[in-house]
């Protein structure tokens, strides 16, 4: 490594210290409700509650957030944080899980009366992770006894049946293959068994169906990465099975490249790097105005999705953390640049530096679309993870 390289990298390490810094003063500061638990996710760009909704996807993503930083960095190690992240744990289980069927809603009053229900698997997946880390950072087993039945209800929804969910079967809408539940697996069983060999041995062949489930989506030769296949690997008909969405694609490519080297897969690694972050990174770039589109159509037809060409928080955070990732594990330059590619839009456009925190939503233009910091579907998450990732992967490299 060339001194200029490493004092990039250090300017690089600073930057991501100050910004979490930054951003874990903005949701410590106005998310916590110490009324009734949980946590208020609708924050407007000055830390303003303006709905109290508690989204629940959001809430599982905030204790598992909290819980990561307090388990590896040590100016987050406090009791401060952890009995936060235990009344967020704590109302998790209280009103957000269906002790029934074990089916979480998606949204809850300020109180936690349920208010909506999704016939999906995310809401579990992140009620999954959040206990799964709460465990670690309590060493309370009813926490990892939570996680362990919630995964054990999630592998049954997707390698079994999923008629509990509650969707329908319509003739004219056969089982399809989507990214987001065929690649989550890959992180969750990582999340939940990294520690723990024998979890690791019974969730094996969920890992490799999840693996098995991605690869499907590579189409065209391996040009393109699909949102949507059949259950049999193939591209469907119409604008549904021409979808693309790059950021998704990439943030797959990191899970499958942390996955190749923890469990010994050198043969993954290619494919992680250059079809899952490249051609989706360099199809997804808007050459005009900067940043990664979020839909794209594989025909270059318009996207039939109104935001498609908005450019929003998550897919940037991403691409930070695969390219930097790739680097890490290879040492190209070319990853390093797009890293920063990305680096210099995302800090130019996404970061406040007046109220802290990050937007999540920009025109095609870069301009801010949504001015709030908080939302229906943006928490304290992925600017977090991100963040977290980079400074750890940082400090590998310099060292």
């Amino acid at each position: 490594m060339n001194d200029a390289t490493r004092k990039q990298l250090e300017s690089y390490l600073d930057k991501c210290e100050s910004e979490l810094d930054r951003v874990m003063n903005f949701w410590l500061t106005n998310s916590h409700d110490d009324e009734h638990g949980g946590f208020f996710v609708c924050l407007g760009r000055d830390g303003k509650v303006y709905d109290e909704t508690k989204y629940c996807w959001l809430q599982g993503r905030q204790v598992w957030s909290y819980c990561k930083l307090y388990n590896n960095i040590p100016k987050y190690h406090t009791e401060e944080i952890l009995n936060i992240a235990k009344r967020g744990g704590e109302f998790l289980m209280k009103y957000v899980k269906n002790p029934e069927n074990y089916k979480c809603f998606f949204a809850v009053t300020r109180t936690g009366e349920p208010i909506k229900i999704q016939r999906t698997i995310f809401s579990e997946c992140f009620y999954m992770i959040a206990m799964a880390e709460l465990a670690r950072a309590t060493g309370d087993a009813k926490y990892k006894t939570e996680a362990i039945a919630m995964m054990d209800h999630l592998q049954h929804w997707v390698m079994v049946d999923d008629t509990t969910l509650g969707r329908p079967r319509l003739s004219g809408s056969p089982p399809v293959n989507t990214l987001a539940a065929a690649m989550i697996f890959i992180i969750l069983v990582e999340e939940l068994a990294w520690d723990d060999a024998e979890l690791r041995t019974k969730y094996a062949p969920l890992e490799e169906w999840s693996l098995k489930q991605t690869m499907q989506h590579i189409q065209r030769n391996g040009e393109v990465v699909l949102e949507v296949v059949s259950t049999e690997g193939n591209e469907l008909s119409g604008s549904q099975g021409r979808v693309m969405n790059p950021g998704h694609a990439i943030e797959t490519g990191w899970f499958l490249l942390q996955f190749a080297k923890k469990r010994n897969r050198p043969e993954l690694r290619d494919i992680a790097i250059s079809q899952f972050m490249v051609k989706p990174f360099l199809t997804g770039w808007d050459k005009e105005d900067g940043g990664i589109f979020y839909f794209l159509d594989a025909d270059g037809l318009s996207p039939t999705q109104l935001e498609w060409n908005m450019k929003l928080w998550w897919p940037h955070n991403e691409a930070l953390i695969a390219f930097l990732m790739a680097y890490r594990d290879t040492r190209e330059q070319q990853y390093l640049d797009y890293f920063q590619q990305v680096w210099d839009y995302t800090m130019k456009h996404f970061v406040d530096p007046d109220h802290g925190g990050w937007y999540g939503y920009l025109s095609k233009q870069g301009v801010v679309s949504q001015d709030f910091k908080g939302g229906p579907w943006k928490g304290f998450f992925h600017v977090p993870r991100c963040l977290f990732m980079c400074i750890e992967m940082l400090k590998e490299i310099l060292k």
